[in-house]
């Protein structure tokens, strides 16, 4: 991260990271067909830890399912210091829901290849680490 994206307290924007999460998640979307999508929801974003100048940022995704427009996205934030990537720490997590839409901004049904391709998706996912299982 650079210093352009930090807060008074020398830390980056919670607002930046947010902005990465929401990059990543259209990302995850994108990846099992969606054409053009735009953001409805965020499910609850609690900062576990904060990032720094100088550490690397890396956003993870899953696929969670679909509904008849929409998909649906865990994103997983980590970041380490650039000098140890053998330590890395939890920056935060969210869930968000993606809308396919056309070029006037209207929902479009999703097609059958991408409900194929989200409950592949689904079914190919490993099972989330909880909390005492993550390294620190």
């Amino acid at each position: 991260m650079m210093p352009r994206d930090t807060n008074a307290h020398g830390t980056i924007f919670g607002g930046h990271i947010l902005s990465l999460i929401d990059q990543a998640g259209a990302i995850g979307a994108h990846r099992v067909g969606a054409g053009r999508v735009v953001t409805v929801a965020v499910r609850e974003v609690e900062f576990k830890a904060p990032v720094r100048v100088g550490d690397i940022v890396s956003c993870y995704t899953t696929v969670l399912g679909c509904g008849r427009t929409s998909i649906q996205v865990y994103v997983r934030v980590i970041a380490h210091e650039s000098t140890d990537v053998e330590r890395w720490h939890d920056v935060t997590d969210a869930e968000l829901v993606f809308v396919q839409v056309d070029t006037r901004g209207t929902p479009m049904p999703l097609s059958p290849e991408i409900q194929d391709n989200v409950a592949r998706a689904v079914a190919s996912n490993p099972p989330r680490e909880s909390p005492s299982e993550e390294s620190t």
